[in-house]
């Protein structure tokens, strides 16, 4: 057992929380959207956390863990889903929230610590340059772009600029490794796909060099059809409009948006599917004839409201917050993250939606993949038992719909159903002992780990406190 008394002293003038409440509090994220990892995390706990607030005190906490052997999971805000910032071993949460600067704003670019939360990054990139992130996950408001960057893929913008695994979309980033000497490592070009979605396993980001965009005053838009079949043709047909500016499309079947966006509901009806869009100013114009060629019904104009306040951002109906929403109503509902891949995704959204039905009401998302128009899924699930959801997903599958499990804490099983060699070579060079967010990547404590077979993987850290099922 290591000893959290000298661990303390050694880390001297460095801000510690070892409150038992308090670090429970910072040992969580929204793990509980899941069922199945709410039964296997709930009883996860850090045993300190350090919060340091520039990158030399960083450099010290990692050589004082590694020296008595102490996990280390870096943290954001803790807005992930799969717990990738829950501490499995113990140990201590590197809370990065207190490294929250911009250094440089420049043309076309952004310097910054992680800690930053990215609506306020955008809040001051649009200040001094009428710039902004290219695209940011529908919890902007609270989210990290640290945490965006080492546990998210893409989100609000990816209809425009793709996600953070296309190359240009984060410019450098720099790294500080978990050895008895800490190195720090600038990465740039290919070498960021060694820490981008890593979960924080193989290296602490200490900065962040990202693209911007012009900023605009977008305008939310609902547009509501009575078929949900109809909406999503209506939205892919949108998404290849060349000329009509969008950050967002995103088509979400009835009775959801009338459930569930409480805010929203006086224009919504019980039975209408909604197109949740931000469209940029100068395009309304040629939006509106849009819509009204494909006989789209324009239910919320933010622009045309009286008064925003208390009615959430478009882009907070979106994404994983339209599972939030009905969460907060119907604590049965859980989700899947599901690819439909082009060119015929809209024929293999249309078979899901006859299996499924309102089992598994529809929600997309319309994205930039690999240069094409395509679309992913969020959809909601009513959950009744893990044997149901597996089969859900079994059938996507047979139906060439891959899923990205969110019932699952490790990077392998949430997706890429192999080792990621890259990412696995880094780990060795950067985290001998294994110390940096232990048992998220299966490729280091289970080399032979059998994908294929279907079984959960459960690591042995977790075993011991996992109530009995």
């Amino acid at each position: 057992m290591p000893d959290y008394e000298k661990i303390k002293k050694e880390l001297a003038g460095i801000a510690i929380e070892d409150n038992p409440a308090l670090v429970r509090q910072k040992s969580r994220d929204f793990y509980w959207y899941s069922p199945i990892l709410k039964a296997q995390l709930d009883n996860v706990t850090a045993d300190l956390v350090v919060t340091p607030k520039d990158e030399a005190e960083v450099i010290q906490t990692l050589r004082v863990a590694f020296a008595h052997g102490v996990p280390v999971t870096p943290r954001g805000a803790g807005t992930g889903n799969y717990g990738q910032a829950m501490p499995l071993s113990g140990g201590i949460v590197l809370n990065l929230a207190a490294m929250d600067k911009i250094k440089e704003i420049h043309p076309g670019r952004v310097i910054c610590e992680p800690g930053i939360v990215m609506a306020q990054l955008d809040k001051q990139t649009k200040a001094h340059s009428g710039q902004e992130l290219r695209f940011h996950p529908s919890t902007a408001q609270t989210a990290t772009i640290g945490g965006f960057i080492a546990g998210g893929s893409g989100g609000v913008g990816s209809i425009t600029w793709g996600g953070l695994r296309d190359l240009g979309n984060i410019l450098r980033l720099r790294v500080v490794t978990m050895e008895a000497e800490p190195r720090v490592l600038d990465l740039t070009g290919w070498d960021l796909q060694k820490v981008s979605h890593a979960y924080g396993t193989n290296g602490i980001i200490t900065e962040i060099e990202m693209p911007l965009a012009p900023a605009y005053d977008w305008v939310d838009v609902l547009v509501g059809y009575d078929d949900f079949m109809t909406a999503v043709r209506f939205s892919d047909k949108l998404a290849r409009s060349n000329g009509i500016l969008v950050k967002e499309i995103a088509p979400i079947a009835a009775p959801i948006p009338h459930d569930y966006f409480t805010r929203h509901r006086p224009y919504i009806r019980k039975d209408q599917s909604v197109v949740v869009l931000m469209i940029a100013p100068h395009s309304m114009d040629a939006f509106l004839a849009f819509a009204a060629s494909q006989n789209g019904e324009i239910i919320f104009r933010s622009d045309k409201v009286e008064s925003m306040r208390g009615i959430p951002h478009a882009y907070e109906l979106a994404w994983n917050h339209t599972t939030l929403r009905a969460l907060k109503i119907d604590p049965k509902f859980t989700y899947l993250q599901v690819q439909y891949p082009g060119p015929d995704h809209v024929e293999k959204v249309q078979k899901m939606v006859e299996i499924f039905g309102d089992e598994v009401p529809g929600h997309l998302e319309f994205i930039r993949f690999d240069g094409q128009i395509q679309c992913s899924g969020l959809p909601l699930v009513r959950y009744t038992t893990e044997g149901r959801l597996e089969e859900i997903i079994e059938i996507h599958q047979d139906h060439g719909c891959p899923i990205f499990n969110p019932h699952r804490y490790t990077l392998e099983e949430g997706g890429m159903k192999r080792t990621d060699r890259i990412q696995l070579a880094f780990k060795h060079e950067t985290d001998p002992k294994g110390l940096l967010n232990p048992g998220k990547m299966i490729a280091w404590e289970n080399p032979n780990f059998d994908f294929s077979a279907g079984k959960n993987y459960l690591f042995p850290g977790l075993a011991s406190i996992m109530e009995p099922s």
